[in-house]
């Protein structure tokens, strides 16, 4: 066994060290992100051969790799290498991913973050911290530094030769726009690079007809979520970022918001189940089933709330054993319809779908849904009881209950994670346990009291 770990670590190693030496010879098709992956496998394998290979990785390439590694991975780098090259290795990521990093490492090793910091020459020292100080759904906290701009009165030929002079020196990357200030440092507007193609190089910026010109821009303090919709909607590839007085100060590009996306998506999953998306990226398991124990500890108690129902109703259940048989279906029909609803309406309250007046219209189209399919699955269980137990007041019970619960699910499930949002509580969190409850609870108390009142 110890035999095939050795064989997979080597050729582990051997297969890091091609692709390091493919990405040095310019190999496009090696990104930093496919040697960040197969460190992290390494990682799991062997701590040893996994430290020695991130020491010999230049320090311009690690930046990009390191960037792409997970926030636990960023914050153990900073326990593995030294001050000076955890530096010097910051010094190369892009100001966002430096800013981030730093961040991480804080949480834990805020010495160690003070003394990278410190090294950074005034001006970037300043950029760096004013980036830090942005809170974390603010657009700002996600803005780089490092972008192309050029004076609206620049030649076109003069702003190119410039930019070759920045991409010749690594100073700029993923450069698709030239953002355009007037002589305040006023932000005018954003001209693709492939539109000044089409222009003589001696014009000045000014000479471009104003409809080449895109104008989206955020402010610097508005929500993260502004900017993920303005991608969204407007199919960008990078977002400009302002001040107060309209004063470019970098951008925002879409690596970074596909990876907010990804993580909202993925918070949302992991909350509508009870999970906490930020515990399960712990390599602690005790902190893991730590956070999962307090959410089924609280559907525990709302499964004991539904049973205690289940017991007004015990003589009920003992005078017509079928109520035992047919009452999981009831409860499991009123949860699946409920969890349709809540998905739908957190996942549209998520991408902004669902605002003011649209709260009223999204409960009415769900009550009518769910009514719609209540009607019909009535009378297909009510048919099916009859014949199955041969009652046939049992088939009307089942089915006035299934039409009852199904319109309990979906008018909770519509307005339970509109009113957390009211209370301003994550419509995510705790909405799949509450609705659950009340479709249990509804449920059954709806079946067995009918059976109590027309089958006894």
């Amino acid at each position: 066994m110890a035999e095939n770990s050795n064989i997979d670590t080597i050729e582990l190693i051997n297969k890091i060290s091609y692709e390091l030496e493919e990405y040095s010879a310019d190999n496009t098709t090696i990104h930093p992100y496919d040697i960040s992956e197969l460190l992290l496998e390494l990682r799991d394998i062997s701590d040893i051969e996994y430290l020695k290979i991130i020491k010999q990785i230049p320090h311009e390439l690690f930046a990009e790799v390191l960037s792409e590694m997970p926030d636990y991975v960023q914050e153990e780098i900073s326990e593995l290498l030294s001050i000076k090259k955890l530096a010097d290795i910051t010094s190369k990521m892009d100001t966002d991913d430096a800013a981030t990093f730093l961040q991480i490492i804080s949480d834990e090793h805020e010495d160690t973050a003070n003394k990278i910091l410190e090294t950074f020459d005034s001006e970037d020292k300043k950029i760096i911290e004013q980036l830090i100080a942005y809170s974390e759904d603010e657009a700002g906290s996600y803005m780089q530094t490092e972008l192309f701009s050029a004076n609206i009165n620049e030649k076109i030929g003069d702003s190119l030769k410039r930019l070759k002079k920045l991409k010749e020196t690594d100073e700029v990357s993923n450069i698709w726009h030239a953002h355009l200030v007037d002589n305040d440092g006023v932000y005018v507007g954003s001209v693709g690079l492939e539109e000044l193609i089409i222009f003589e190089h001696d014009l000045k910026f000014s000479d471009i007809p104003s409809d080449k010109f895109k104008n989206y821009h955020i402010n610097h303090k508005a929500d993260i979520d502004e900017a993920v919709e303005m991608f969204t909607n407007y199919n960008l590839s990078s977002l400009p970022v302002v001040n107060e007085h309209e004063k470019l100060l970098g951008r925002i590009t879409s690596d970074d918001i596909y990876d907010i996306i990804q993580e909202s998506a993925t918070e949302q999953i992991y909350n509508m189940a009870g999970v906490n998306d930020d515990a399960e990226q712990e390599e602690d398991f005790f902190q893991i089933g730590k956070t999962r124990a307090i959410w089924l500890g609280i559907n525990l108690i709302t499964a004991i709330a539904a049973s205690l129902v289940i017991s007004l109703f015990d003589s009920t259940i003992q005078s017509i054993v079928a109520l035992a048989v047919l009452m999981p279906i009831v409860a499991s029909m009123g949860g699946n319809a409920g969890t349709q609803t809540l998905t739908v309406t957190v996942r549209q309250m998520a991408l902004g779908e669902i605002e003011g007046s649209d709260a009223k219209k999204t409960i009415y189209k769900e009550v009518l849904l769910s009514l719609i399919n209540g009607l019909l699955f009535a009378v297909i269980i009510g048919v099916v009881s009859y014949f199955w137990f041969h009652i046939p007041l049992l088939g009307v019970v089942i089915a006035l209950s299934m039409i009852i619960n199904l319109f309990s699910a979906g008018f909770f499930g519509a307005s339970i994670p509109l009113i957390l949002q009211k209370l301003d509580i994550d419509p995510a969190v705790g909405s799949t346990v509450l609705l659950t409850t009340v479709t249990d609870i509804v449920g059954f108390f709806s079946f067995l009291g009918l059976a109590t009142l027309i089958l006894l």
